[in-house]
């Protein structure tokens, strides 16, 4: 009988997909849409994504510009970004576009946000790890029931641990790199 890792690997790559997506949303210094995605605007009632109401655009490294598609809700996108606390900007409201300026990165702050986004990694292994032993736990119960050989249970906590160190490699790359990014002036 085989035993099908699957459900597995597709759990443990939704964990780093997840973390992959956080991850756009810190500022590294360079302007980055993507740090706009957990604001939400006031939209006739209903708290939506500014994607979904303007059209945001990078005119130069240190900026951007968010572009409504409804004059009207310039203010309601300058209040949200202002109270967003993960965004630290002011805007600038010429009465048709909403500008971003990103100052330059203090080392403090970048070392900070390397901080963060360590973390914010370490929380995503633990998730690996949970998975992990969850699927061995599973694996176990199953042997004990019979259903699987006790050397197919090896197999099976050997071919777990080597999805568990890919995804965990996997993480290391992406935070390396993500560091590079924030610590590059």
């Amino acid at each position: 009988m085989s035993y099908d890792l699957g459900q597995l690997d597709s759990k443990m790559n939704g964990i780093l997909e997840m973390l992959e997506r956080d991850l756009t949303t810190v500022r590294a210094g360079r302007a980055n849409p993507h740090i706009l995605d957990k604001v939400r605007v006031d939209y006739y009632g209903v708290p939506t994504p500014i994607g979904q109401v303007a059209n945001v655009v990078v005119p130069e490294a240190k900026s951007l510009e968010i572009k409504p598609w409804d004059g009207s809700l310039l203010k309601e996108i300058e209040k949200a970004i202002i109270a967003s606390p993960d965004i630290d900007l002011n805007p600038t409201n010429d009465g048709k576009i909403i500008r971003l300026k990103f100052p330059e990165l203090t080392e403090a702050r970048r070392k900070e946000l390397v901080k963060d986004i360590k973390k914010r990694a370490e929380n995503s292994k633990v998730a690996i790890r949970n998975a992990r032993r969850d699927e061995l736990e599973a694996a176990k119960k199953r042997q004990k029931d019979n259903k699987i050989t006790e050397d197919e249970l090896k197999t099976v906590e050997k071919d777990v641990q080597d999805l568990t160190d890919k995804y965990i490699k996997k993480i290391d790359e992406i935070i390396n790199s993500k560091e590079k990014e924030i610590m590059t002036v």
